[in-house]
């Protein structure tokens, strides 16, 4: 696995890492649970505004990069860092007691078929504030949202939907497709509806639906007050844009895979190494009756309805055409709407088409990616060119190197990727040669990922620009898509356990104290550094390697702060109170009594000699 994937695996868990640290999670796992009983939740605001929440909150906000785009106020995550723990909680509830959102920033954004994407960006105060509204709703929610939603939640991604479709259609043999485009989903959602179906779902806490209906009723700057929508780019419109069609997602459901028979026909066996409930029996009886077999899969506002003949299809996008007129308000695009039979044309879908076509003796999938994600392809790739070119440096090509590999790994799930990919590189290769030529050169070393990674490659030349190979962008072959296993859940203990193993080579008890005690006058971005130092060293001295133990550790700042330095993670270290002592000490007598009662290694000399220097202290002889 590259360094690239591996800091993106790290960060999709950093969420569920936080809450654990943060030792709130055994609260989100009790809110779940109690969805999943359908309780009603009635004091929800006192969660919400729990000291463990909005810290949360922030420490899940930092990790974002868009924590650093200012609203209209021009503040970004930095402004926050410099408050102290208390002025901040303080700040939300004092907030929230009366709350009243700031104006939001409208940004444009040019879509690929020349249209405009309107985003809506918060201030990162109320970011803050919808974080925590989001990290109390989300696990009642999810206890609630459809198995076969995969849009903007938790664990789930584009390629799970992709998947679960690619599975329809090749398994159950499901070939012919509703497509439905609604047009100007997120600005049409309407107000009353959703607060009734966020009801409904068990959120009946009056003071925190009311605080929603003024999140949504934020006045745009520019633009006004909207009357209906969720903007996109808050931190809750996603939750409640799947709030909204979680309840097209059960309706269609009902209608065969969760239709309730008379007669249980469900039976248990072991599918894929687990005891799962197998409905084989019960599909099969059911398709003795006149009930229209039909399976729907969804992304956000992108979803395809699987069904099993031409007339029950088109019976089934009437019907969904009128249901979401009816039921939710929402209007389809008639251009972008259709019934799709796989055998005779393609249905496009999360940056793929696919198609149904014979194979020996049955009739399999065949995808590509779309024209849009091929010419999307392209224009990265030239652009990533564009900035080799200029700045014919490692760093440069590295990047280009993590493009193509980004690229190759999303679409490697189309089976007809080599194909899409050569023709790519085709298109580039006059691109590439032109631009690259005099930065490039035929010797070097290939990199033990390229390697690995490209072995049908090694035989052929590879190109070389400081020193760093550039992978073949036509290097990728079609890999099998996997299905979402629906165990894997945030706020289960055992779905936990499928997403990380636990963290055992640090304190828990020490973590639960670092947070609990903040080290008073500090900023709140030193106090949760302070946390992150502690598990990035995995509980040991970043001199000695020897484990940290509660009131024998102490957070050192690298650079000093007399001398300009900052609270920001890369400028602390945790070290042992005595080697914190050693790197300040100034009399002979004081450093030769610490050398003697450390007894370090001369490697460990060096460690503190560097911290020393940068401490402005003469080095240890």
């Amino acid at each position: 696995m590259t360094e690239t994937a591996k800091a993106t695996k790290v960060l999709k868990r950093q969420a569920l890492r936080n809450s654990e640290y943060y030792d709130f999670q055994a609260q989100l796992d009790q809110l779940y649970l109690e969805s999943k009983k359908n309780r009603k939740f009635t004091k929800l605001y006192e969660l919400i505004t729990a000291r463990e929440n909005i810290l949360l909150a922030y420490r899940n906000i930092k990790k974002n990069k868009g924590s650093f785009t200012p609203g209209v106020n021009q503040t970004t995550i930095l402004s926050l860092a410099e408050k102290e723990i208390d002025q901040l909680i303080r700040y939300v509830r004092k907030r929230l007691q009366n709350y009243q959102p700031q104006r939001i920033r409208r940004k444009e954004i040019p879509k690929p078929n020349g249209g405009i994407r309107p985003l809506g960006i918060p201030t990162i105060e109320d970011r803050i504030i919808q974080q925590c509204i989001k990290q109390i709703l989300e696990p009642i929610c999810e206890a609630k949202f459809h198995p076969h939603s995969y849009g903007f939640r938790p664990n789930r991604g584009t390629l799970h939907a992709y998947s679960r479709a690619v599975t329809l259609a090749n398994k159950n043999k499901l070939h012919y497709v509703v497509d439905i485009d609604i047009k100007g989903f997120f600005d049409n959602v309407h107000h009353g509806k959703l607060l009734k179906q966020m009801w409904h779902l068990g959120i009946q806490d009056k003071r925190v639906l009311s605080i929603v209906s003024k999140l949504l009723k934020a006045e745009i700057a520019g633009v006004g007050t909207p009357a209906k929508g969720t903007p996109q780019g808050g931190i809750l419109s996603p939750l409640l844009s799947n709030i909204v069609l979680n309840e097209l997602d059960w309706w269609i459901s009902s209608q065969w895979e969760t239709f309730e028979t008379k007669k249980n026909y469900d039976r248990k066996r072991i599918i894929s190494g687990k005891m799962r409930l197998d409905k084989t029996w019960k599909y099969r009886m059911l398709r003795t009756s006149n009930l229209k077999e039909m399976f729907i899969v969804r992304y956000a506002d992108d979803f395809k309805i699987f069904c099993r003949n031409h007339r029950d299809a088109f019976k089934i996008f009437e019907a969904v055409k009128k249901w979401l007129k009816e039921r939710l308000q929402l209007e389809i695009s008639q251009e972008k709407s259709k019934v799709i039979n796989l055998r005779k044309n393609y249905s496009q879908f999360l940056g793929f088409k696919l198609k149904v076509v014979p194979k020996g003796k049955k009739q399999v999938v065949k995808s590509h990616m779309s024209e849009q994600a091929k010419q999307k392809a392209l224009v990265k790739i030239k652009e990533h060119i564009q900035k080799v070119k200029k700045n014919p440096i490692a760093t440069e090509v590295s990047k280009f190197n993590a493009t193509i590999l980004g690229l190759q790994n999303f679409y490697q799930q189309a089976t007809m990727v080599s194909k899409d990919f050569s023709e790519i590189a085709f298109t580039v290769k006059r691109t590439l040669y032109n631009s690259l030529w005099k930065a490039s050169t035929s010797k070097g070393e290939l990199s033990k990922y390229y390697r690995a990674h490209y072995k049908d490659y090694l035989n052929k030349k590879a190109v070389f620009v400081a020193g760093v190979a550039i992978f073949p962008i036509d290097g990728v072959k079609h890999k099998n898509p996997k299905n979402f296993t629906q165990e894997i859940n945030n706020y289960t203990e055992e779905g936990r356990s499928l997403i990380h193993k636990t963290v055992k080579t640090t304190s828990q008890e020490v973590i639960r104290y670092l947070m609990k005690n903040p080290v008073q006058n500090r900023s709140i971005e030193y106090n949760d550094n302070r946390i992150s130092r502690y598990i990035a060293q995995q509980g040991r001295c970043a001199v000695t390697g020897r484990t940290l133990e509660l009131f024998d550790m102490e957070l050192h700042h690298i650079i000093p702060t007399q001398f300009g330095g900052t609270d920001r993670y890369n400028n602390l270290t945790f070290i042992l109170k005595d080697v914190h002592k050693l790197i300040h000490a100034t009399l002979s007598e004081t450093i030769l009594k610490y050398l003697q009662k450390l007894k370090l290694s001369e490697t460990e000399i060096c460690k503190v000699n560097e911290l020393r220097a940068k401490a402005g202290n003469e080095m240890i002889s």
